[in-house]
């Protein structure tokens, strides 16, 4: 793992993920490809930005001339592969660019590796490496009391956000079937931490609480998550890539259950401790339940004995205190919230999203 070409590097776990692999790796060279979309941020990697070991180069995923070039120039012995639309609610309204990005994206970084790697022979084979980073959303809904979803579970996705990302695992399957590409697979839950974009649950409530805004609760709060600090994700798809068997798929959970409900009353004790000086205190009066999301899945869960078995790897963060370093890292970066939610698109978004609930 020499030259990594990491997608999606400015969004929020392509950016923490970049972090860690500038901090574990000496010797890796970093090429950032982001197409700079409403969820890529290059303030994200301001402290890197001077690093020889790291490059950003502005481009799509869905752009094969491009990709390729990137491919080529550098030598890229090693895919990452995060870019994707991610938010479920966003596939509901806008359905057409989660196949294009997560579906016709991934088909066009498959063939540039395939190209490159296989029919011009770039690399010794046990040299590179294609890993795509997908979700758990592939596996459906669980039924309280249904066992943990484990790799070998059979793929049922209910939004068009979950069924572009299984359409993209599946491509990726079927290139090392077919080709014999190397390549690895991680289905992660759902992360928190720092630079995640406020349009999913953590950051829309604590940023909220902190305006003194609604806090929107869809449904009645029950849904359950699986919670992954974005850095123990990132630990472990390090150790995918350089102890992970090719050809596999490892899941990656972060090994907390609790509802939807208790994260967003969690996060507002947590406020109204750190942040006493708030007018708003107690935050949890700003809960407001709303409409819930059409089709919503009632409960994840993630069984991570392979990754355990097989890499060593479990979860380091805490849930408690994981929310608290989150609270904290929103609270004392003011200026990166302020600069996204000036943004025309984002406000559009959050009215388009919120209000009519």
């Amino acid at each position: 793992m020499k030259n990594v070409l990491v997608t999606g590097g400015a969004g929020f776990i392509g950016s923490n993920f970049i972090h860690y692999l500038l901090r574990v790796e000496g010797d890796v060279r970093v090429i950032n490809l982001d197409a700079l979309t409403y969820a890529g941020n290059l303030d994200n990697l301001q402290d890197v930005a001077g690093d020889p070991r790291y490059l950003f180069a502005r481009g799509n995923i869905c752009d094969a001339e491009r990709v390729g070039h990137l491919v080529r120039d550098h030598h890229v012995d090693t895919i990452v592969h995060f870019a994707a639309e991610t938010h479920v609610d966003r596939s509901i309204l806008g359905p057409r660019q989660f196949i294009e990005t997560n579906v016709i994206g991934t088909f066009t970084m498959l063939e540039a590796a395939r190209k490159y790697w296989l029919e011009e022979k770039s690399h010794p084979l046990g040299d590179v490496r294609f890993h795509h980073v997908s979700t758990d959303e592939v596996f459906g809904s669980l039924a309280p009391g249904e066992p943990a979803w484990t790799e070998e579970t059979p793929y049922a996705p209910n939004s068009p956000y979950a069924a572009s990302k299984a359409s993209s695992d599946h491509l990726v399957r079927s290139y090392g079937h077919t080709y014999g590409l190397p390549y690895t697979i991680t289905n992660c839950s759902n992360n928190y931490g720092p630079y995640q974009f406020p349009e999913k649950l953590i950051p829309v409530i604590i940023l909220n609480a902190i305006a003194g805004r609604d806090l929107p609760v869809y449904g009645d709060g029950q849904q359950i998550r699986d919670w992954l600090h974005v850095e123990d994700h990132c630990e472990a798809i390090h150790l995918v890539l350089t102890k992970g068997r090719t050809g596999s798929t490892y899941n990656i959970g972060g090994e907390n259950q609790p509802a939807n409900l208790t994260i967003v009353e969690t996060i507002c004790e947590i406020l109204d401790e750190v942040h006493s000086q708030s007018p708003h205190r107690p935050h949890k009066n700003l809960i407001q339940f709303v409409k819930d999301r059409p089709g919503h899945d009632r409960r994840y869960d993630m069984d991570t004995h392979k990754i355990r078995a097989e890499l060593g790897w479990q979860p380091r963060h805490n849930l408690t205190q994981g929310l608290l370093d989150t609270v904290q890292w929103y609270l004392s970066h003011p200026e990166w919230v302020t600069a996204i939610r000036e943004k025309r698109e984002y406000q559009g978004w959050m009215d388009a999203n919120y209000k009519a609930r």
